[in-house]
């Protein structure tokens, strides 16, 4: 076998796991893009939107970031980082962090406006409510396109798992073949 290509196998444990991890983040984040609403059920930004509601979306998104964001610093520091397959998911990997990182601010925007005094003027209003939603859609959009990154990880992943089958683990490798004119009991 190829010492070279055996070098740029990540092993299959530690891509399991790691696939396992993806998901799960995965799954969170777009779960709170799904699950976190600013509008009522008619569609309009409520008369009196829940600032805290808001506010915890931003903590939320804050934390989920964090972990994405430590998720890539550890795999930065992996000797897997250094493959080929291990280079493309980092590129992933930093691109979720980036993602997740620019949805706490957009959240935090949303509360924020959502405090300020409702103005008097309907054009203002409208205004103010449109901001609002902009920045709370731009939000989920940056956990959603952040979930996609991790899912874009972990199917690289799955990827390089398909080498495993043209390389099997040393442990698993059969017995050399007894030399000619030897059967395998005679050794």
């Amino acid at each position: 076998m190829n010492p070279d290509v055996r070098r740029q196998l990540i092993p299959r444990g530690d891509v399991l796991r790691l696939v396992g991890v993806l998901d799960g983040m995965k799954a969170k984040l777009l779960d709170a893009a799904e699950r976190w609403q600013l509008l009522d059920d008619t569609g309009h930004v409520p008369a009196a939107p829940a600032y805290a509601d808001l506010l915890q979306h931003a903590a939320d998104a804050q934390s989920l970031s964090a972990d994405v964001v430590r998720l890539t610093a550890d795999f930065a520091r992996s000797p897997h980082s250094t493959t080929r397959a291990g280079r493309a998911v980092l590129a992933h990997l930093a691109r979720a962090a980036t993602m997740s990182s620019n949805a706490a601010p957009h959240f935090a925007e949303t509360a924020e406006t959502a405090l300020s005094p409702r103005p008097a003027e309907a054009t203002d209003r409208h205004y103010r409510d449109n901001r609002m939603v902009i920045d709370h859609a731009t939000a989920r959009a940056y956990l959603r396109r952040a979930s996609e990154s991790l899912r874009d990880a972990a199917t690289e992943l799955n990827d390089h798992l398909e080498l495993h089958r043209f390389f099997p683990e040393p442990s698993r490798q059969q017995s050399p073949a007894p030399p000619p004119g030897r059967s395998a009991r005679h050794r």
